[in-house]
C-alpha cells in the first residue's frame, strides 16, 4: 500500500506531494497556472468558492474520501 501525503507549501507557492516508499513531487503553482485562461465569470465563482468555502477547499474533510 502506497501512502500520500500532499501539502500546500507557502514559502515556494507548491505543492509538495510525498510518497511514503521515498519518492517526493513538488508542483510548482506558478507554472501550473500559466496557461490558464479565465473569464469573468470563472473568476467570480473561483473567488467566490474561495471566500465561502476556504476551510473546505483547505481541508477536505473525511467525507469526501480523504483522511
Amino acid at each position: 500500500m502506497n501512502l500520500i501525503y500532499a501539502r500546500y507549501n507557502m514559502q515556494h507557492n507548491s505543492i509538495d506531494i510525498t510518497i511514503f516508499d521515498g519518492y517526493i513531487l513538488r508542483i510548482d503553482c506558478n507554472r501550473a497556472e500559466e496557461g490558464l485562461k479565465t473569464t469573468a465569470w470563472t473568476n467570480h465563482v473561483l473567488n467566490a468558492m474561495a471566500v465561502d468555502n476556504s476551510l473546505d477547499i483547505c481541508n477536505p474533510s473525511v467525507s469526501d474520501g480523504f483522511a
